[in-house]
C-alpha cells in the first residue's frame, strides 16, 4: 500500500514559486560553466588538430588523430549547445520579469480606465501623508461620483456606461496638477489626492469647479449625447484629527465620501467640504437605515388613517391609510423621514403589504360601504408582478375588491406609461378602483388620462389650501374640476384644513374630501371608537365579504352637473 503524501498547500506553492527563479539561475549558471569549459577543451585540441589539419590539407603529413578530431567536433558542438541554451534560459527570465512588471501595473491599476484602483490609491496616499511634514501643505482627498449612472446603464447599455467612464477619467486626469493622483475605486466612484497650501484652499475649490463643468460636457457614443453631472466630497489632511481607528488615509477618504455624500443630498452636480455635522448626520442616517430594516422584522410599522369625507353630506365614506413608525427609540416618525429612505435602500414593497394587510383587517370591521385608499410608491409600480400580488393579498384577507382604492402618483405615469396601464387594468378587471393622486403637480397629459382607465382625481393639497387667499389656485382647480367633468371622474380634494376653504369648494359641486378640518389620522382602534359612534361599524364579519353595490363615486360627477 503506497504512504500517503502530504498535502500540497497554497504556501507550498508560494514558496516553490519564490524559489523557483534562484533554481533557474543557478541552472543559468551550470550551464554557462559547461560551455566555458567546452571553450577551454575546443582551444586546448584546436591547438593540436587544426596545425595537423593544414599541413594535411596541403599535402604534407598524415591527418589529425581521429580521436582529437572527434573531440574537437564534441566541444565544438557543446559550445553551441550551452550557448544557445544560456540565451534561451535568459529571455525565459526576461520575458517572467516584464510578466511579473506588468502584473504588478495590474495590480496597482484599473483596467477599464487605466487610473489607480483602492488598493494601490490608499497606499500611495498613506505614503503622501506620512511624507507630508510641511504645517503650511496639505493633501486634498477629492471624492467624485457620477450622478444617476445607473441611467445612463440602463437606457445606453454598458458599452455605452464604460465609455462615459473612461471619458470622465480622462476629462479628470487632464485638470489635475503635478504630484495629484487619479483613482477609479469602483462603479462610477473616483478619488483623487492633490497637494495644496492649507492657506489656499480656493485653488481646491477652482479645480473641483472646473471639474463638474468639464466632466458635464456631452459624451457621445453611436450619436446618442449623454449628458452626466458630478457629485464631489472634499477632506484636507489638516482635518484629520487622530481620533479614527482607521488608519489617515482610510480616514481622509471616509471624510470626503462623507461630503460628497452631502453634496447628493443637496441636489447632485456641486461639491462640499468635509464639515463635522455631516459625519452626524450620515450616522443618523445610517442608524435610520437599520431602524427601518429593524422596524419591518419587528412589526413597529402600523397604519393610520385619514377620513374622507362626502362634502354634501358630512359622512365618512371612506378612509386613506397613511404609515406610521412606532420607534422605540424615536417615537412616532412621519412617513416624510422613512419612506424616501426605504424607498432608496429597497425595502418600500415589503414595508408597503405588511401594512395593506393589516389595513385589510381593520377595515374588514368597517360599515362595508367605507372604502379604503392605499398609496402607492413609485418604485412599486415598477414591478410588473404588483397588479398580482394585490389580489393575492385580496383572496387571502378576503377584503371586497370593490372596497379598495389604489392610489397611483402623477409621476408613476412619465417611468413606464405601458407598465402601469397594464397594472391599472389589471386590477380594475378585478373590481379594485383606481385613483391619480396628487393631480396637477406632475403634468399629465390629456391624452394620457383618457387613454388609462381612472376611477378619480385626487387634487392636490397644494391647490386646495391657498383656495382661502383668493389667488390663481381656485383658477386652477376650476380647470381640473372642468377636465374631471369632461373625463366623467369624480374628484377627492386633499388639504381642506378650515371652513373657508370648505366653503370655497362649494361652488364646484359634489365631490370627496380629507384634510385636518376633520381631524387628525388616527390609529385603527380610534378609528373603530368614531365609527361605533357614528354607527358604522359592521355587523358582523361575514357581512364584510358580500358583495356589494359599489360606491357612488360616479354619482359625483352627476351631482356637480345637476
Amino acid at each position: 500500500m503506497a504512504q500517503d503524501q502530504e498535502p500540497v498547500t497554497v504556501t507550498d506553492r508560494a514558496a516553490r514559486k519564490s524559489v523557483w527563479p534562484a533554481v533557474r539561475k543557478r541552472h543559468d549558471f551550470v550551464t554557462l560553466a559547461i560551455a566555458l569549459a567546452a571553450i577551454g577543451l575546443f582551444m586546448a585540441t584546436a591547438s593540436m588538430v587544426l596545425p595537423a589539419l593544414l599541413r594535411h590539407g596541403f599535402g604534407g603529413a598524415d591527418g589529425p588523430d581521429a580521436i582529437l578530431t572527434n573531440a574537437l567536433i564534441l566541444n565544438i558542438a557543446l559550445i553551441l549547445l550551452g550557448w544557445n541554451r544560456y540565451k534561451a534560459l535568459n529571455g525565459e527570465l526576461e520575458h517572467q520579469k516584464r510578466a511579473e512588471r506588468e502584473a504588478r501595473q495590474l495590480a496597482d491599476k484599473d483596467d477599464l480606465t487605466g487610473s489607480l484602483n483602492r488598493r494601490s490609491f490608499a497606499a500611495m496616499l498613506e505614503g503622501l501623508l506620512s511624507g507630508e511634514k510641511n504645517p503650511d501643505r496639505a493633501i486634498a482627498a477629492i471624492a467624485i461620483d457620477l450622478d444617476n449612472f445607473k441611467q445612463v446603464n440602463d437606457l445606453n447599455g454598458h458599452a455605452a456606461g464604460d465609455k462615459v467612464l473612461c471619458e470622465a477619467a480622462e476629462r479628470i486626469a487632464k485638470l489635475l496638477p503635478d504630484g495629484a493622483q487619479l483613482a477609479r475605486l469602483g462603479g462610477d466612484e473616483f478619488i483623487c489626492a492633490v497637494p495644496y497650501l492649507t492657506h489656499s484652499p480656493d485653488r481646491i475649490d477652482h479645480l473641483v469647479t472646473r471639474m463638474i463643468e468639464t466632466v458635464a460636457r456631452p459624451v457621445v457614443h453611436q450619436a446618442n449625447a449623454i449628458d452626466i453631472t458630478v457629485s464631489i466630497g472634499i477632506a484636507g489632511s489638516n482635518q484629520l484629527d487622530g481620533q479614527s481607528i482607521e488608519t489617515p488615509a482610510q480616514d481622509l477618504m471616509h471624510k470626503a465620501d462623507i461630503a460628497m455624500y452631502h453634496a447628493k443630498k443637496q441636489g447632485k452636480n456641486r461639491f462640499y467640504w468635509f464639515e463635522a455635522p455631516m459625519e452626524n448626520e450620515l450616522r443618523f442616517r445610517n442608524e435610520l437605515e437599520a431602524g427601518i430594516r429593524r422596524g419591518i422584522e419587528n412589526d413597529e410599522f402600523v397604519p393610520y388613517y385619514e377620513q374622507q369625507i362626502d362634502l354634501d353630506t358630512g359622512e365618512i365614506v371612506g378612509f386613506e391609510m397613511l404609515a406610521r413608525w412606532e420607534s422605540p427609540e424615536m417615537g412616532l416618525v412621519n412617513p416624510d423621514i422613512f419612506i424616501p429612505i426605504a424607498e432608496e435602500i429597497g425595502v418600500i414593497a415589503d414595508l408597503s403589504e405588511r401594512l395593506i394587510s393589516k389595513a385589510f383587517e381593520d377595515a374588514k370591521q368597517w360599515d362595508p360601504e367605507i372604502t379604503l385608499s392605499v398609496n402607492i410608491s413609485p418604485v412599486q409600480m415598477r414591478d410588473p408582478w404588483f397588479a398580482q400580488k394585490i389580489l393575492k393579498m385580496l383572496v387571502e384577507h378576503r377584503f371586497p375588491a370593490h372596497r379598495l382604492d389604489i392610489e397611483v402618483t402623477e409621476t408613476c405615469l412619465h417611468e413606464n406609461i405601458g407598465m402601469v396601464r397594464s397594472m391599472i387594468t389589471s386590477l380594475r378587471n378585478q373590481g379594485v378602483k383606481v385613483s391619480l393622486d396628487d393631480f396637477g403637480t406632475g403634468y399629465s397629459s390629456l391624452s394620457q388620462l383618457r387613454s388609462l382607465p381612472f376611477d378619480r382625481l385626487k387634487i392636490d393639497r397644494s391647490f386646495i389650501t391657498e383656495l382661502s387667499n383668493e389667488n390663481q389656485s381656485d383658477k386652477l382647480v376650476d380647470a381640473i374640476v372642468s377636465m374631471s367633468d369632461g373625463l366623467k371622474l369624480p374628484i377627492t380634494a386633499e388639504g381642506i384644513e378650515n371652513e373657508k376653504v370648505l366653503e370655497a369648494l362649494s361652488r364646484w359641486g359634489s365631490m370627496k374630501g380629507q384634510g385636518y378640518h376633520y381631524g387628525r389620522p388616527e390609529p385603527a382602534d380610534d378609528v373603530l371608537k368614531r365609527l361605533e359612534m357614528a354607527g358604522k361599524l359592521a355587523l358582523t364579519n361575514e357581512d364584510n365579504v358580500v358583495s356589494l353595490a359599489n360606491t357612488s363615486d360616479e354619482d359625483d360627477t352627476a351631482k356637480r352637473a345637476g
